[in-house]
């Protein structure tokens, strides 16, 4: 969820983070192959066929689960107020955006679709369902545009951009 913070350091304030987990469902799916997997290794045969792949196999499961959630999207305003987007190793400054937009989850689809610019930078997982349009304003950039996937776009957009939340700008 999102989450609001005082400093990472002296010259850095995180203002949003959140951090796409993976739907609980999955865990609960994730444990029942591992359950499956093992039981059929282990049927028929001694212990060590039972704690074995059920230690591997569940660690396996946790270290996949734990990767796909490692997706961080978050706000940071560097010490001359500039305010950051960080999305995985990516940032982009505030300065360079002209327009923003949140894609409510019913858009989803074109957005990621035929509409997409292929040079867009996205950061999107299936499980995350709404975005955020960050249209840039850079003409040295071939990025047209960021579309990042996010809990609560609006949130994320306020974080980023306080003073034009809501309002487009060209």
């Amino acid at each position: 969820m999102a989450r609001v913070s005082e400093s990472v350091s002296n010259a850095t304030r995180v203002v949003y983070r959140e951090r796409q987990w993976v739907p609980w469902s999955w865990w609960i799916f994730g444990a029942l192959i591992v359950a499956l997997l093992t039981g059929q290794l282990a049927h028929n045969r001694s212990e060590i066929w039972l704690w074995a792949p059920g230690i591997i196999l569940t660690g396996t499961a946790v270290w996949v689960l734990l990767s796909l959630s490692g997706t961080v999207i978050s706000v940071e305003q560097d010490e001359e107020g500039v305010r950051w987007l960080h999305a995985g190793d990516a940032m982009l400054p505030d300065d360079a955006i002209s327009r923003t937009l949140a894609v409510p989850a019913s858009a989803k689809r074109n957005a990621m679709g035929r509409q997409l610019d292929p040079a867009a930078f996205v950061v999107s997982h299936g499980w995350v369902p709404e975005m955020a349009m960050f249209v840039l304003d850079d003409p040295e950039d071939p990025t047209p545009y960021w579309l990042i996937g996010s809990k609560d776009p609006e949130a994320l957009i306020a974080a980023f951009l306080p003073e034009r939340h809501g309002h487009d700008t060209d």
